[in-house]
Parts: structure tokens; C-alpha cells; sequence
């Protein structure tokens, strides 16, 4: 089955945002691509834009897929809470090579959300989901049960997140590994325990 022009230039938006970045991608770089026409992006998208929004929110849902997927693996039976928090984090690290063009992406266009409001909301939007899942998929947290403390811990988890790919962009020898991350919440957890 052939894909349609739309999904030819999802397609075609993905690779380039891949390759290229979101900066550097221009209308011509996707139709040529996708193998359609430029005035096809203005059919099916509006805009050049929109077009590389779209492309980059369905890459970010698959990234999401596949955070899901890595965490559902679940850790081995028998196993304490730190070590499951270490090899969870394990499996994210190993994650970020894969990925490492979208955590690209998402860094870039973090730069430039003062000038492009319309991707700041939608990125705003996806927070507080975003939240509510990391703590469903770190903690079993229901948000249901506790949407204020699930929040709280989805957020902590997406700064740990979002700081461990930034780390691991600019010096991926150098970021800490999953046990370095246990010694460390092991060293906070026990110094609040004495405050």
C-alpha cells in the first residue's frame, strides 16, 4: 500500500528534522524528501511550519512510545526500588543514542520558543501530561488517586529526564550512568533523612 502526499511529507518532515534540524529544514528540503510538490505542503499543512510540528509532536509521541516501552520491560523479579530505579535508568540512557537526533530537536527548538509561541503552547500543553505519565511509568502513580503529588514526582522525574539528555548531548562519556544517579539520590535521600 502507497502512502498518501500527507503522509509523504510526515515522512519526509521527520527525516529532514532528523537530518537537519528543525532550523534547517526547509520547504524544499521536504518536498524533495517526500517526492511531492512544494504547493502540497501548503494543501495538506498551511505552512512549512506546521508541517515540521506536526512531524516533530509525532516523532515526540513515538519517543514516548518507546519511554513506555523501555519502562514496561520492568525490572528483574525480586528486586528493591533503587534497583529498579537503576536499571529503568539504564535502559533510558542506552535510549538517548537511538534518539539522539530528537533530543537534538527538542533542545533546539527550547532556544527558540521566545520567537515561535504557537510551539510553546502546544509544548506548555504536553507538560502536565507529560508529567502525569512519567509518574505512572517511574512511580505506578494514579493520577486519579493523587493528581497533585503525581504531578510533583511526573516533574521531577522530567527535570531528571530532561538534564541527563542535555548532559548526554554535550558529553555522552562524561554523563553520569544509572548508578551513579542510585549513589546520588542515595547521598540526598540520606542527607534529608538527618535535616
Amino acid at each position: 500500500m502507497t502512502m498518501g502526499n500527507r503522509e509523504d511529507l510526515l515522512a519526509g518532515a521527520r527525516r529532514c528534522l532528523m537530518e537537519k534540524g528543525y532550523a534547517g529544514t526547509t520547504a524544499r528540503d521536504i518536498s524533495a524528501a517526500s517526492g511531492t510538490s512544494l504547493a502540497s505542503i501548503g494543501y495538506h499543512f498551511g505552512s512549512t511550519k506546521a508541517l515540521l510540528n506536526a512531524a516533530l509532536f509525532e516523532a515526540m509521541e513515538e519517543w514516548g512510545s518507546e519511554l513506555e516501552h523501555a519502562l514496561a520491560g520492568g525490572a528483574s523479579s525480586g528486586t528493591t526500588p533503587m534497583q529498579r530505579f537503576e536499571e529503568t535508568w539504564a535502559r533510558i540512557i542506552e535510549s538517548f543514542a537511538r534518539l539522539r537526533p530528537l533530543w537534538a530537536i527538542q533542545f533546539e527548538l527550547i532556544a527558540q520558543m521566545e520567537r515561535m509561541p504557537e510551539l510553546r503552547e502546544a509544548f506548555a500543553s504536553a507538560n502536565r501530561q507529560a508529567r502525569l505519565g512519567l509518574a505512572a511509568l517511574f512511580d505506578g502513580l494514579d493520577p486519579v488517586a493523587d493528581e497533585k503529588k503525581a504531578l510533583a514526582v511526573g516533574a521531577f522525574h522530567q527535570a531528571l529526564l530532561g538534564g541527563m539528555a542535555a548532559q548526554w548531548l554535550v558529553d555522552p562519556e562524561g554523563a553520569p550512568s544509572a548508578q551513579d544517579l542510585v549513589e546520588a539520590v542515595r547521598t540526598i535521600t540520606a542527607g534529608l533523612a538527618q535535616a
